[in-house]
């Protein structure tokens, strides 16, 4: 009998198997079996994470400009700051000739001062994407400070107003 492996009829041919001390590493070992080091992701603390839908409100940065153009040649209202969340970013704004009140979003505030409830202010409109049926205010300006309340500049800093 030979020590030669013989193929069996119907069957693939058997390789002895590399046993030898002086023999090459065979290039299935178990340190090439572990799967690569992966670097550490910081993970957004959010559990809704992967169900946030971007907003469909237009910040003053993703704005197109005809519609920018468009709010600038419009004319200017005033109303009065109904309520404003420096922490959620946006507020709403009681037009001074009535009607609905209209939603202002955090990047449309111009000037020093964050707004407050009662704060007299002059603003223009947008109309608000896709179907242009509701409006924001836009070039927000407060003309009057609200008198005897606290006002906190952009900055941090509380002001006596």
């Amino acid at each position: 009998m030979s020590s030669q492996a013989t193929p069996i009829q119907g069957s693939r041919p058997v390789t002895p198997p590399l046993t030898s001390a002086g023999s090459p590493r065979s290039p299935v070992s178990p340190e090439s079996l572990r799967p690569p080091a992966c670097r550490h992701r910081d993970r957004s603390p959010s559990p809704m994470r992967g169900y946030l839908i971007p907003s469909p409100l237009p910040t003053r940065r993703n704005r197109t400009s005809s519609a920018t153009a468009r709010a600038s040649e419009g004319p200017a209202f005033t109303g009065v700051c109904k309520c404003f969340s420096r922490s959620k970013g946006h507020g709403f704004i009681t037009p001074s000739d009535g009607g609905s009140d209209i939603f202002v979003h955090i990047s449309d505030i111009e000037g020093e001062y964050v707004p407050v409830e009662g704060d007299e202010v002059s603003y223009k409109i947008c109309c608000i994407p896709p179907r242009q049926e509701k409006v924001q205010a836009v070039e927000v300006t407060i003309t009057h400070l609200n008198p005897g309340t606290k006002h906190e500049t952009w900055a941090g800093r509380v002001v006596s107003g």
